[in-house]
């Protein structure tokens, strides 16, 4: 790792205000340890309230996208100006916020070593620079670095160039001495915990909404919901597009949320059912009715995909850990059964396999593409829906994080 880089002096301004209803930011407790070969995650959830009624609702964001963002809108006009701050980019370059007037500005605090919830936000940003089109050009993803522990230049690339977002253009992870980036810390009311003898850091997930005359907007927060990637992505994306100038705002592409009496697969509705072969076991059938009581993991994949194939080892790490508390079922989707079956075997699956050959299943649950993963809750309702692949550390987080009493020892 790089030796720390020495920022600017930093010029944060007055402390932001709290939510426009004085909401407190729920807190994704995540705790990174160094050291080891993949960097592993431990996660908690606090419930530390957020207050009474729907979030809030803003141009072009409807109620069920809103919530998933857990949005809190400042009236007309904005709220108080963000706190400006002088940091280092993940280039080497001195970067102010300031900087970025009569630009769209989502602001995130992220940990360079992260390897789950962080991970599922730059997924995220991602996505949302691609829903945002030429409108892009004018919205800058800035996000300040954490972890004073790895505070250096080459750590904030590294982890932007893993994580797909070193080629954005806007997207910008800053860092700078521990003691800088502390004062960004508390002028933004992010709450970090630092654990000196393990490398450890504990954030909390806050998304600030910073508009063209630099003052904040909204406030939101990433966390298990980020993982339901096209629909935050989208989200994030209309937020960021809604505070452009007309002849600069763009269609933004990507699903907003459904509510769940509106689709057999959306966030909060119940499960479609079904009945399908056990993989490799044609005489015997799966009911997904078994699952009802427990948290599931229903994994969407196909020997024939090669993102299915590296993540399939992740799936089973997890289910290692988690397996006796949360029911897994993965679902081969089109393959001939026997061959699944024996590929299945080769990578050393353990969980439950069954086969979708028709696809059938696959299309109830609305799967774009393959992998794909729905997490049910025990009341047999949608609680995620991730596209793409994931890695232990993210499946982890999640399911974790849906209740803390799944949380592995």
């Amino acid at each position: 790792m790089a030796d720390t880089v020495e920022a600017p002096p930093v010029d944060v301004g007055p402390a932001a205000t709290p939510g426009p209803r004085g909401r407190r930011r729920p807190l994704w407790f995540a705790m990174t340890g160094v050291g080891v070969s993949a960097v592993l995650a431990v996660v908690l959830f606090v419930g530390v309230g957020t207050g009474s009624g729907p979030a809030d609702v803003a141009p072009g964001i409807n109620p069920s996208s809103a919530n998933l963002l857990q949005l809190d809108v400042f009236g007309p006009g904005g709220g108080a100006p963000a706190p400006n701050f002088t940091l280092t980019d993940q280039h080497g370059a001195t970067v102010s916020l300031s900087a970025f007037r009569g630009k769209s500005v989502v602001l995130s605090f992220n940990d360079d070593r992260c390897a789950d919830i962080c991970t599922l936000l730059a997924q995220d940003v991602v996505v949302a620079d691609r829903d945002l089109g030429a409108a892009a050009a004018h919205v800058v993803f800035l996000s300040v670095n954490v972890n004073p522990y790895f505070p250096g230049v080459a750590s904030v690339r590294f982890w932007s160039d893993q994580h797909g977002l070193g080629h954005l253009h806007n997207w910008v992870f800053t860092t700078g001495a521990p003691a800088a980036l502390e004062a960004v810390w508390k002028r933004y009311g992010v709450e970090v915990e630092l654990n000196p003898s393990t490398k450890s850091v504990v954030h909390s997930t806050e998304l600030f909404f910073i508009g063209l005359t630099g003052r904040q907007l909204a406030i939101g927060s990433f966390g298990t919901a980020s993982a339901d990637t096209p629909i935050f992505a989208h989200t994030l994306a209309q937020m960021a597009n809604d505070d452009l100038p007309r002849s600069e705002q763009v269609h933004v592409g990507g699903p907003s949320a459904v509510p769940p009496n509106q689709s057999p697969a959306a966030i909060g509705a119940r499960a479609p059912s079904f009945s399908l072969p056990v993989l490799g076991a044609p005489g015997r059938s799966f009911e997904s009715s078994s699952l009802g009581g427990h948290y599931s993991v229903l994994n969407f994949w196909s020997s024939t995909c090669t993102a299915c194939v590296r993540e399939l080892p992740n799936i089973e790490q997890a289910y290692r850990a988690l397996g006796t508390k949360v029911r897994f079922v993965g679902i081969d989707v089109a393959n001939n059964p026997s061959a699944a079956a024996g590929f299945a075997h080769r990578l050393g699956v353990t969980y439950p396999l069954v086969s979708d050959r028709s696809g059938r299943v696959a299309s109830t649950y609305q799967v774009p593409a393959l992998p794909f993963t729905a997490i049910l809750s025990p009341k047999g309702k949608l609680e995620t829906l991730h596209p793409g692949a994931l890695t232990t550390e993210q499946l982890e987080y999640i399911v974790e994080n849906l209740d803390p009493a799944l949380r592995s020892s």
